[in-house]
């Protein structure tokens, strides 16, 4: 890799079955930014450089992507985002972290939120860009809408075909979520881009082994949580392009199921919202870190605090 975060430090951190690859820079309250598809933790190079003033930002590959270790798919939990978000609490603790914010884009997003559900004692506050929870994902996708979420279909099917399909033209392929999910080609210059495309290259059976897990695994985690009524009882902010106008959903009320203490905006920065817009995106992460965890409502969850950050009508 020649591309890095400026004044960060970069190591391999060892966790569990894997090493990470990870940049550290700042000081202050520890925040861990996870990164998307088809993309690394570089998606985050000017968020993490305003948040750094005051924090200790930590942006790690997640396993299967960028310069982390990739291993491969030996049963089912091998890319679970169970798996991956243990990835990032025994990241922060080896950085000496018990506690920590966390914020996903993306791929990285669906790692946030089971670490959010998993790990309730370890995420403080929680920041979700532009995707649905993985259960509400593929109910939500249908009849000739659902072509937009082709690549969700192609890598869910089983090891072998998707694999060789995409190495056949990997750049061609991740070249297209760039160019389709994009709003501006300055916000991914060309030097970045090139990084991103070599690194998805690089990774093809990683990358199908994670959205494998998400069409299997992924969703029973979630329905073992949705019939135990777990809901995440941190601050959560959930940033989202109008996709709920888009394919006939409400994307807040799919939210409101999980969060107990939500708040929910549209924006139309575009799906690389922490690139297209990272001022937008550090306001919207300034603001969900100087919330305060609600009280504790007899059922286990946490009710939602009085004010702006309050959904209507909770």
């Amino acid at each position: 890799m020649t591309t890095k975060i400026p004044e960060f430090e970069y190591q391999r951190v060892a966790v569990g079955d894997v090493h990470l690859n990870v940049a550290v820079g700042g000081a202050g309250s520890p925040v861990v930014l996870l990164h998307g598809f088809p993309e690394t933790h570089l998606m985050w190079r000017h968020v993490a450089a305003d948040l750094a003033r005051d924090h200790t930002v930590i942006v790690p590959d997640l396993r299967g992507y960028g310069d982390s270790d990739k291993p491969a798919e030996q049963d089912r939990d091998t890319y679970s985002k169970r798996t991956m978000a243990q990835d990032v609490v025994e990241l922060a603790r080896a950085l000496g972290h018990e506690t920590f914010a966390l914020a996903g884009h993306d791929r990285g997003a669906l790692v946030a939120v089971r670490a959010g559900l998993d790990h309730p004692d370890r995420v403080t506050h929680l920041a979700i860009l532009d995707v649905l929870p993985t259960l509400d994902m593929w109910d939500v996708l249908h009849g000739a809408n659902a072509a937009v979420a082709f690549h969700l279909y192609l890598m869910a099917q089983p090891p072998g075909l998707p694999e060789r399909m995409i190495e056949g033209a990997a750049d061609e392929f991740f070249a297209f979520f760039l160019d389709a999910w994009g709003t501006s080609q300055e916000a991914i210059p060309p030097e970045v881009r090139a990084e991103y495309l070599r690194a998805s290259r690089e990774a093809v059976p990683s990358i199908v082994a994670d959205y494998r897990a998400s069409a299997g695994i992924d969703i029973e985690h979630d329905e073992a949580d949705r019939a135990a009524g777990r809901r995440m009882a941190m601050p959560v902010t959930v940033l989202q392009q109008d996709w709920g106008a888009a394919l006939g959903y409400d994307a807040a009320g799919l939210w409101s199921a999980w969060a107990a203490d939500l708040d929910h905006r549209t924006v139309t920065a575009g799906h690389f919202m922490a690139e297209q817009a990272p001022d937008e995106i550090v306001g919207h992460l300034r603001a969900l870190l100087a919330r305060q965890q609600s009280p504790t409502d007899p059922s286990g969850t946490r009710a939602c605090a009085t004010g702006p950050s309050c959904p209507a009508g909770r």
